[in-house]
């Protein structure tokens, strides 16, 4: 498993959510992250959810 990390901005850039979490591969990672911002409610803000080597998974501006 590999750990990736979901951040979340209001428009300010203030961070509203930093948060880590365990995935088997990126896919996997792109899955679980739509999922946690859907049920906080954060899926229409900027987010990016970053792999543990830096790649960019998920982004939305």
């Amino acid at each position: 498993m590999k750990r990736y990390y979901l951040t979340v901005f209001e428009k300010d850039g203030t961070n509203v959510l930093d948060e880590a979490f365990e995935a088997e591969n990126d896919d996997k990672a792109k899955d679980i992250g739509s999922q946690k911002l859907a049920e906080k409610g954060y899926d229409s803000y900027t987010h990016r959810c970053v792999a543990p080597d830096g790649r960019l998974v998920l982004f939305h501006r």
